[in-house]
């Protein structure tokens, strides 16, 4: 295992978008103390930072909770950094409106195998991935995916729940509203932080408290926090990424607590008692 050395480099895997970039807007503008750690921000897809997390390539990344179940024995979760859909989530959109067993039937544009979306469908259909028909685009691609017919129904994650009016296409189901429906007012936990197993556990408490020091510090400093985050925000303006920002950057975002915990507990477990993922998954936090 590896202990801290004065300014160790540690790759910090993050997607280029406004609710990441708020989240870390305090470390890379060096407005928190980094305690002799230098940061390398790499700025990928969500699908892209999972794969390379079932490779153990990065230090530190952002995961899908879904691909967290790939990752376990190599990465333990941080306590701060999660997205969780509260009464909101990723959504199936499509030109006019379809029912669950006509989305069933169609060709559906998902953001990749890993993310916790992609989980999400698949209890929503209650069908594994070899039982529909599905494509998988990049996530900034999917409106374009439903609008040229390469899909009928596009699964958005990111800015796209708030936008796809914009692109003249209607909800089918918002699956974060469907999981706390099915589950008792539960959040649909999305994604999260995770820190590689080779850091002795008390550099793992260290790094995760400069991290959760970041989302703070962007929290109480939220109107110049918005503001860098807008450089990322695609087709928003300043007022809708920041109600974007506020729905993945709040106070789940500093402390999973016991509720948030649970959450993933029931989301995994769902989908490992419907063989979707092939073991129950057991929590490992810093």
């Amino acid at each position: 295992m590896l202990v801290a050395t004065t300014m160790q480099t540690l790759t910090l895997g993050h997607s280029p978008d406004p609710d990441d970039a708020f989240m870390f807007y305090g470390l890379a503008k060096g407005l928190v103390a980094a305690d002799g750690f230098r940061f390398q921000h790499i700025l990928q897809d969500i699908q892209t930072l999972n794969e390379r997390a079932m490779r153990g390539e990065l230090d530190i990344t952002a995961v899908s909770i879904h691909a967290y179940a790939y990752v376990s024995e190599q990465y333990a979760l941080l306590p701060s950094g999660a997205s969780m859909g509260d009464g909101y989530g990723p959504m199936l959109v499509a030109k006019q409106r379809f029912s669950k067993e006509e989305v069933a039937r169609k060709k559906i544009a998902v953001p990749g195998t890993m993310t916790s979306a992609f989980l999400a469908l698949q209890l929503w259909l209650d069908k594994p991935a070899g039982e529909f028909d599905y494509v998988v685009v990049p996530f900034d691609e999917i409106f374009q995916a439903v609008r040229s017919g390469q899909a009928d129904v596009g699964l958005l994650i990111h800015e796209g729940q708030l936008t796809y009016r914009n692109e003249g296409l209607e909800v089918c189901e918002d699956l974060g509203a469907w999981w706390g429906r099915e589950n008792e007012g539960s959040p649909l936990p999305l994604g999260g932080n995770v820190i590689h197993k080779r850091f002795e556990p008390p550099v793992r408490r260290k790094i995760a408290d400069i991290l959760t020091a970041s989302i703070r510090y962007g929290l109480d400093h939220r109107p110049e926090a918005v503001a860098h985050a807008l450089q990322y925000a695609r087709d928003m303006g300043k007022e809708l990424a920041d109600r974007f920002v506020g729905m993945y950057v709040n106070n789940w975002t500093l402390d999973y607590g016991e509720r948030g915990r649970e959450a993933i507990r029931r989301f995994l477990g769902r989908a490992y008692e419907r063989g979707l993922i092939g073991h129950r998954q057991e929590l490992e936090f810093v």
